[in-house]
């Protein structure tokens, strides 16, 4: 399984741009060729770490990397179309190196660090799909709990009829500079302040609903557009469905991930379901047309005389759409020829007289078996 490029990086999937690129050129110093010469290893975190940061650095990359992981940069596979990176070499990563760190400049001049913009937290939920849902997409409604903006004091934390007091620590910018000199050159670092949480304020007297946190925790219900042809593993992000954000901070995203119900007749096999169905001597013999369960409904699929056991008939565009392709998968339906157990007289008559009409009945033909 491939590695999350967030993981990668080491920030979190809230990360600013300048976050990001901040902790893929700590990884791209510490693991360059020029600095491990020889060392598989440290050559391999470079390339994942250029990788990951060459999608995670380009808003619409990152869009679709967080709608649908690694199946969104993969073009034919998983359907998403995209950004392939099968032949992401080492020359590769060090352009992007170059790229990552910009001007000569700006890396090994005085630069100086922003600060991340405030940002609630994400929700992560597991969303149960039958293969029905999956072939046709659906619509659904999912409940939830959240933070949600407190009613009582609108968000601010404090008690309604007082205000906060100005922050003594960052006198009311929310922001601390710190001062670093490194082989580098000197960094200055624009930080969030510890003692105020990048408010400028401190609530002196908090909010007996939400004891000052400006939010509370609330049942709700989203509506969830799933496309079809997800499947278990893929996810999808709903900007601004997380916790509610207080006092001027983003509100969250909602991370969906989807898993499929195991069915009562069907294995999905990529856009291909598979499925098993058990005639009659008679009717492999002769030939039948029957009945069969698919995703839409039931149809007919026609039984070729003198079928064989284990042998598979197709039922055209019968399987799971392409996500965010064209094609559709088939049906396959395994015919299993049922040997009937217990004979009535009648029956077993009439068996014996066709196989001393017909020679090849009662024939036993021994094969060798190919390797």
């Amino acid at each position: 399984m491939r590695k999350d490029f967030y993981e990668i990086l080491g920030v979190d999937r809230n990360a600013a741009e300048s976050e990001i690129k901040r902790k893929y050129r700590k990884l791209a110093m510490r693991y360059h060729p020029d600095r491990n010469p020889g060392d598989g290893e440290a050559e391999q975190k470079f390339k994942e770490a250029a990788e990951a940061y060459s999608v995670l650095s380009d808003p619409g990359k990152r869009t679709q990397y967080d709608q649908f992981g690694h199946a969104g940069m993969e073009g034919g596979t998983g359907g998403f179309g995209g950004f392939g990176f099968a032949d992401f070499d080492l020359s590769d990563a060090l352009r992007t190196f170059m790229e990552g760190f910009g001007s000569f400049d700006d890396f090994f001049g005085g630069a100086t660090r922003r600060p991340q913009r405030r940002r609630a937290g994400d929700l992560r939920i597991t969303l149960e799909l039958t293969l029905e849902e999956v072939a046709l997409g659906v619509e659904k409604t999912v409940k939830l709990r959240r933070l949600e903006i407190c009613d009582t004091c609108g968000g601010g934390g404090a008690q309604p009829g007082t205000k906060p007091s100005q922050c003594p620590n960052c006198n009311g910018t929310g922001q601390v500079r710190q001062i670093s000199r490194s082989l580098f050159g000197q960094f200055v670092n624009v930080g969030q302040c510890p003692h105020c949480g990048g408010k400028g304020e401190i609530v002196t007297d908090p909010c007996r609903t939400c004891s000052g946190e400006g939010r509370v925790r609330r049942s709700v219900q989203v509506k969830v557009e799933v496309p079809a042809g997800v499947s278990t593993g893929n996810y999808m992000t709903q900007r601004g469905e997380g916790n509610k954000g207080p006092r001027g901070a983003e509100n969250g995203d909602l991370i969906i991930f989807f898993e499929e119900k195991e069915h009562r007749y069907f294995t999905r096999h990529g856009v291909d379901i598979l499925t098993q169905a058990e005639i009659t001597i008679s009717q492999a013999a002769l030939g039948d047309s029957v009945e069969i369960p698919t995703l839409t409904g039931k149809a007919r699929l026609t039984i070729p005389a003198g079928i064989q056991s284990g042998q598979v008939l197709r039922m055209k565009g019968k399987g799971i759409p392409e996500l965010r392709g064209s094609r559709r998968g088939n049906q396959l339906v395994s015919i299993q020829v049922k040997t009937p157990t217990s004979l009535n007289s009648k029956e077993k008559a009439l068996l014996k007289e066709l196989a001393s009409s017909n020679g090849s009945m009662g024939k036993t033909v021994v094969r060798r078996i190919p390797t």
